[in-house]
């Protein structure tokens, strides 16, 4: 979960094995797993996880381990176990957490601040987790449409459809008057046969998703609405994701990618049209919505992988770096870097002025142009041809091909392996089921 974009769950939400914070600290877990925990804080560093780590019995590292195994259904079974507590005490643990108001100074007046921020004149927001709730609503409920994009409409992380964390995108927008371009419910085919198959209207769903910016409390919101069967919402995922590939519509995505990349024979649907037209429109390398170039592109300076640590460089200065890592947390950009004598502060500043790959290749200057053919052909074949060198890279190799597809026993290179997952990872976001 990126916790940059979207809180972790309300502290009151007891949805996850019956106990308040614990549902709050998956998500914090999880962002802190990835990396992506943002302002957040998690484990011995926050009072509340403390305290639910205490009540559930497990350590800080034992917890995030398990995070990384297991969904919610059987962390909840796990913390239930764990902290072996009957329900009385379960009652008793969720009644104090509930009801308990600020204790010192700083938290009465975190309370005065972001009441007089997010609700001026409320009265009834009187404890922690009710300070806590607001906060993460006032930082997150608003989103500018008219500066960045919705998310990609294969997101499927609101009630596993597509197109729904899209349309909550648009629904925050369309409540602070911040739309843009962009057209919400009944103005829009796609969100109409979102809001028909959840049985909802626009209205009751612009409100539920303003007041949830949580995905999964969003979900539960929708959940508690439409009873829909799995093999539902897998037939109208596939419908929806397939919509300008046959027929009619077929017809009119040509005339359409005609219009805006004729170049683009790879643009077979109208999902895969509006995220190119959400990247050109906002100028963005997004790397949530299809993976950067091959380290195997020679296209930028005749150099292995620097293509791709550009297209990587490009998502991070738009904040859309995805799954993906760069620079000195990149074991392919750091001799990349190296190589073309840079770092990866001065070439994230250059990026930003240098538009194109022949723009970058001029910015380096004699640090690129001086290398000779040879010089080139040497960094490539060592970069491309990198492998396991002892039995724990030859392990985490190996493990990581068998999580994408076990039958790859051929792959023997990290370059390689970059390639089977950028393949893999995108097939799956964009499968349509």
């Amino acid at each position: 979960m990126d916790l940059t974009k979207q809180p972790p769950r309300r502290p009151s939400n007891a949805n996850v094995g019956g106990i308040t914070g614990l549902a709050r600290m998956i998500d914090k877990a999880r962002g802190h797993n990835n990396e992506t925990i943002g302002e957040f804080k998690y484990g011995t560093v926050s009072g509340l996880d403390v305290e639910v780590l205490e009540f559930i019995n497990m350590g800080v590292d034992e917890f995030a381990e398990a995070v990384e195994e297991m969904d919610d259904k059987a962390l909840g079974a796990l913390a239930l176990q764990k902290t072996n507590k009957s329900q009385e005490e379960l009652d008793a643990y969720n009644k104090e957490h509930l009801g308990r108001e600020p204790q010192d100074d700083l938290h009465e007046q975190l309370l005065l601040d972001r009441i007089a921020k997010f609700a001026p004149g409320r009265t009834d927001i009187t404890t922690v987790f009710a300070s806590i709730e607001l906060d993460d609503w006032g930082a997150f409920r608003d989103l500018d449409l008219t500066a960045q994009p919705p998310r990609s409409p294969h997101v499927r992380s609101v009630c596993g459809l597509v197109g729904a964390a899209r349309m909550a995108d648009k629904a925050r927008a369309v409540t602070i008057g911040k739309l843009g371009d962009y057209r919400y419910g009944s103005d829009s085919s796609q969100d109409l046969a979102i809001l028909d198959f959840i049985g909802v209207d626009q209205e009751a769903f612009r409100e539920a998703a303003y007041a949830n910016p949580n995905d999964v409390e969003l979900s539960e919101w929708i959940a508690e609405r439409c009873d829909k069967p799995a093999a539902a919402t897998s037939r109208f995922n596939v419908e929806r994701a397939s919509v300008g590939r046959y027929g009619e519509m077929a017809e009119r995505l040509a005339v359409r990618r005609a219009e805006v990349a004729p170049e683009r024979g790879d643009i077979e649907t109208f999902f895969d049209l509006q995220d190119l037209d959400d990247e050109q429109s906002f100028g963005l390398m997004d790397l949530s919505r299809h993976a950067p170039r091959s380290a195997f592109d020679l296209s930028a300076g005749g150099v292995a992988c620097l293509a791709r640590m550009i297209d990587k460089f490009r998502a991070l200065n738009c904040n859309c770096m995805g799954e993906y890592w760069c620079g000195e947390d990149s074991g392919f950009d750091r001799p990349v870097l190296e190589f073309i004598g840079t770092n990866q502060e001065e070439f994230a500043a250059a990026l930003k002025d240098q538009a194109t790959d022949e723009a970058v290749v001029a910015w380096l200057g004699d640090r690129l142009s001086g290398k000779s053919e040879q010089d080139k052909a040497e960094f490539n074949d060592g970069i491309l041809s990198y492998g396991p060198g002892n039995d724990r890279a030859w392990a985490f190799l190996r493990g990581a091909i068998s999580r994408i597809d076990p039958s790859r026993t051929d792959i023997e290179t990290f370059a390689a392996l970059t390639v089977l997952d950028d393949k893999v990872f995108f097939a799956r976001f964009k499968v349509g089921v």
